[in-house]
């Protein structure tokens, strides 16, 4: 249950848990289904498929009969979104429509001058969007319907149109210039304020609560850059920003993911097309922020980047940034759509069948990481193969979760095992065809390669003369490191001593069919002697 402890007062929580249904609360993450007194639905706190968690609305808390989870409304929010007590609370207030009360007030003033900027933002989106319906915004009227934009759809996302004269500075004359400046609307000149957004399209930023804290623009004269944003204010930062966040937030907890595509159309069109779970970072390249801001809502990521050589970019980047973000329970995938399109132009083109099929084809992350390796470096050569594992460690020493870095590490030994090694060995270095290993041997070298990487190193070239395939299931074996190299020295020594009694057999041979008997009688001494010693060292190892 939530802390009572917790400096704001019992009556504030207690008006929250009075304001909203348990029921309405979890059901945006866990789907339910009313059966009796209780809502039921599958635990987000362990997998299973059927239903043992139990949503009582009466009492106020859930209870799952499988892994025993037991709560109210906080700890529910706590768990799933990763959050501590007060971030839970000023989420749920949210939802609640109350105001926070605040321990440590900030300076009236402070809170005075934000409210005002708020109110000049909110202002400039309704007159932006009248704009739009006027003669002078006819063009851009016209540019975004061509997109696919239908009136509510404007109306919804508040789209609007900037003119070219001093519309801002003009029309709120009366509002302080310090309000105007503040706001990133508007710039100080030689001659008075002008607009800094001037013929162009509209996009309103949302904060997470919803309000409009600054504007993206966009140019429909071709000009470069196609977008210009707000500058940074009190009110916005650019960095921490996530477009769409406030309209997909619900969306991210049903479908339990989130979507991040390249820009403000693409998240706004893949929204109202059945993906309502998407966003975009601010045409600036993806940051931590960004990352850490979707992670409280879903560690579950999809990264869908356009075809072409900036998105392929991107998306190498999201990579690397993604990687202290991840959990065992995290889900990152990166889906790219083809021939230098975006989101927009296949929904467009191909309908939402064609988009559903590449973010549902989205590339695991373990895969983007190991295909970009490979993509980077030359890993056919050794000092290839040095740089490549450089970069593959250093990637996997951002990860956090200690336990999911060491699953990951293993992943890769294997695979540079089996990609990087195996393949390049030819049929002249193991000069005699040996038997094939049996089943035992195999699933024990199966669970010594992907559970000791560093033995893989180590005796690299001795296993892949054995002709396993190192992939598959792996059978949980009882054995430490130090009895698993010891029984790859034994097999390695077993081999070795095969080797050598074919080598004496066919010696043998060649003396009976009239070989140089001196010369093989001095090779024969030499393999009896390799014989012994071979011998003793591996009597050697089994007493040990």
């Amino acid at each position: 249950m939530a802390p009572k402890n917790n400096n704001f007062g019992n009556n504030f929580t207690d008006e929250i848990r009075n304001r909203l249904s348990i029921v309405d609360v979890v059901g945006r993450a866990v789907p339910l289904t009313r059966k009796g007194p209780n809502y039921w639905g599958c635990c987000p706190f362990h997998n299973e498929k059927t239903p043992s968690f139990s949503v009582n609305e009466d009492k106020g808390f859930y209870h799952c009969f499988g892994c025993g989870k037991h709560g109210d409304i906080f700890s529910f929010v706590m768990e799933t979104q990763h959050m501590d007590f007060i971030q839970a609370m000023k989420e749920l207030a949210d939802m609640a429509g109350l105001k926070m009360p605040e321990r440590n007030p900030r300076p009236a003033d402070v809170v005075q001058r934000e409210n005002a900027l708020f109110q000049v933002c909110d202002m400039a989106a309704t007159a932006y969007s009248e704009q739009l319906f006027t003669p002078d915004g006819a063009h851009a009227l016209e540019y975004v319907r061509g997109r696919g934009f239908t009136d509510e759809m404007i109306k919804k996302y508040r789209i609007g149109y900037a003119p070219k004269n001093k519309f801002i500075a003009t029309r709120f004359a009366d509002t302080k210039k310090e309000y105007l400046i503040g706001s990133g609307l508007c710039r100080s000149g030689d001659y008075g304020l002008y607009d800094f957004f001037r013929d162009k399209l509209m996009f309103p930023i949302f904060n997470a609560r919803g309000n409009i804290v600054a504007f993206s623009g966009r140019s429909l004269d071709g000009s470069e850059p196609k977008y210009i944003n707000t500058a940074d204010t009190e009110i916005f930062h650019k960095k921490q920003t996530v477009f769409g966040f406030n309209f997909a937030r619900d969306a991210i907890y049903k479908n339990n993911r989130s979507i991040v595509v390249e820009g403000q159309i693409d998240a706004i069109k893949m929204q109202v097309n059945g993906f309502p779970e998407t966003v975009a970072p601010l045409g600036t390249a993806l940051t931590e922020d960004h990352i850490a801001l979707l992670c409280k809502s879903n560690r579950n990521i999809t990264f869908c980047f356009d075809g072409d050589k900036a998105g392929y970019k991107a998306a190498q980047r999201a990579c690397g940034i993604v990687m202290p973000f991840l959990r065992d329970t995290s889900d990152v995938k990166f889906a790219f759509v083809s021939g230098g399109k975006d989101p927009d132009e296949i929904i467009k083109n191909g309908g939402v069948d064609a988009m559903q099929k590449i973010i549902d084809d989205a590339m695991p992350l373990v895969e983007f990481l190991w295909k970009i390796t490979n993509e980077n470096f030359v890993v056919s050569t050794p000092g290839g193969r040095v740089q490549a594992e450089k970069f593959l460690q250093a990637e996997l020493e951002k990860i956090q979760d200690v336990d999911l870095r060491r699953e990951m590490e293993k992943e890769y030994a294997g695979r540079k095992f089996n990609e990087w090694r195996k393949w390049k060995k030819t049929d002249d270095i193991v000069k005699i065809k040996l038997p094939d290993v049996d089943t035992l041997t195999r699933n024990t070298l199966v669970f010594i390669v992907n559970t000791y990487p560093e033995l893989v190193e180590r005796y690299g070239d001795f296993l892949a003369t054995l002709n396993i395939d190192f992939g598959g299931n792996v059978v949980d074996l009882s054995m430490d490191q130090a009895q698993a190299e010891k029984y790859i020295v034994s097999l390695k020594l077993q081999r070795y001593l095969e080797r050598l009694n074919i080598r004496k057999r066919e010696i043998t041979a060649q003396m009976l069919s009239g070989g140089d008997a001196d010369e093989l009688r001095a090779e024969m001494a030499g393999v009896d002697a390799d014989i012994q010693k071979a011998q003793a060292r591996l009597e050697a190892l089994v007493n040990i």
